[in-house]
């Protein structure tokens, strides 16, 4: 047998395990590969795959690193690396590995991909030749499938430009096979793709309206169950919430209004202190805390957007001066507790959140996640499924803190609430069978859907 023989033998192998969902025999099996031929380019980036799909992000990376240290010029590790590092925050570096492909292939559509979502959040102007190059002609990607013989068809609805429901740690890949469309970039000429269900991923209304509205077009004829319809989506922006939210019962919803960056000094009307931010960004991005009328014009300047959200500031401090956060997911009508977040700062958020140093706050957590009506009390947990009511989604989250009388103190809810892991450390322990509760109840929540109209497969 010949070195290449067995080589061959080795990644067929390997690409077995992975196809039957033996993921430990494939990683082994690559790793053999690899004994054989350390540089193999197959069994170094389907291997980082793996590990990526895994939630193993630092092997993932290792393999990636050494499949473009060893082959420069094929784009595709480089892409997933890319890929990979932007997820990371590493923008510059993902950045050149996205320019070195371009380097090859001034064409790489996959390349323009990348390098407009970088552009696009830095807003560089650079970013909208990318958005073009990338995006016109290559609207519709087939996702990997590695299961064994035909996946259930689901159709996945997402935005070019951000806003999108991180679902790939819940839509299994070896029961689904996925085709993604940006629908921003959809010609409405074409059929839509065989499908059995359509998971509309697009979830900020205010970011993603453009493909929202693409999205219902391209749906007006659909037949298949629908995941977070659209029409729906495009009612959960923050100025629509917290006009239609504050009319449920035990909610407390701040006054917003949108005003023009350059007429922001109307937003004294809603009192000291306030807050100001820029539609469409999360986890604290261009959102400040103004105290007095004549900070006004300062704060706004630091906001990127030509419209300013002016927001009531409602005080989510507890006795003890901490702020906190609670969040709650809704999947298919159930509320399911996700975390808790404790911060001497007005904005909190748990990656800053003074959770990992104080014990006291992370059983405060603990008791939440096991018994959240006994925490909440009887008119939070009302007011909670209220707006599951109105929201009308099949999948969505809630931020909140509580306020007098136990009333909910209303800080956003929408379908891009993010459900992510905490690191590998026991002190965390106590969270991850709430995480795991919302990730099994949103396979539930798939497979049942299916199983209500069988698996035939719709071309629309």
């Amino acid at each position: 047998m010949t070195d290449a023989n067995a080589i061959d033998q080795a990644l067929a192998r390997a690409r077995g395990f992975a196809a039957r969902g033996d993921d430990d025999a494939a990683r082994q099996a690559y790793v053999d590969v690899l004994r054989l031929d350390q540089t193999h380019f197959a069994a170094l980036n389907e291997l980082g795959t793996l590990a990526y799909a895994g939630g193993y992000r630092s092997a993932a990376r290792t393999a990636w690193r050494q499949a473009v240290l060893h082959h420069p010029n094929n784009p595709m590790a480089r892409i997933n690396l890319a890929n990979l590092l932007a997820e990371d925050g590493d923008s510059a570096t993902a950045q050149q590995h996205l320019q070195a492909v371009l380097d090859i292939d001034p064409a790489f559509p996959e390349a323009h991909q990348g390098l407009a979502r970088l552009l696009g959040n830095l807003g560089d102007p650079a970013a909208e030749e990318h958005w073009q190059q990338g995006f016109h002609g290559h609207a519709v990607v087939t996702q990997r499938y590695r299961g064994v013989g035909s996946g259930v068809p689901i159709l996945l609805l997402v935005s070019a430009r951000r806003g999108n429901i991180k679902v790939h740690h819940w839509i299994n890949d070896r029961l689904f096979a996925v085709t993604a469309i940006y629908a921003d970039f959809w010609d409405p000429a074409q059929a839509l793709p065989p499908h059995a269900l359509v998971m509309n991923a697009i979830g900020d209304a205010d970011l993603c309206g453009e493909a929202l509205s693409r999205a219902e077009t391209m749906l007006a004829h659909n037949m298949a169950p629908v995941i977070n319809p659209p029409a729906k989506v495009r009612r959960t922006g923050r100025l629509d919430n917290a006009e239609r939210l504050a009319a449920v019962p035990g909610v407390v919803a701040p006054r917003i209004i949108s005003l023009p960056r350059t007429a922001v000094d109307k937003a004294a009307e809603l009192g000291f202190p306030l807050l100001l931010r820029s539609p469409g960004l999360h986890t604290g991005e261009e959102f400040v805390y103004v105290g007095e009328a004549s900070a006004l014009a300062d704060a706004a300047a630091t906001l990127s957007h030509d419209t300013v959200l002016a927001i009531q500031y409602l005080d989510a401090r507890g006795p003890d001066g901490m702020a906190r956060k609670y969040r709650v997911m809704f999947v298919d009508g159930v509320l399911y507790p996700l975390h808790l977040a404790i911060s001497p700062d007005w904005k909190v958020h748990y990656f800053t959140a003074a959770m990992t140093d104080h014990p006291a706050y992370r059983d405060e957590e603990r008791r939440f996640l096991e018994d959240m009506p006994r925490v909440l009390g009887e008119t939070a947990m009302q007011a909670l499924a209220g707006i599951t009511a109105a929201m009308g989604l099949d999948y969505c989250g809630v931020d909140f803190a509580l306020g007098p009388g136990g009333s909910l103190l209303l800080f956003e809810a929408n379908a891009t609430m993010v459900v992510f892991q905490p690191d590998a450390d026991p002190i965390w322990d106590y969270r991850r069978p709430a995480i795991t509760a919302v990730q099994d109840a949103v396979g539930r929540m798939l497979s049942q859907r299916i199983a209500g109209v069988g698996t035939g497969v719709r071309d629309l």
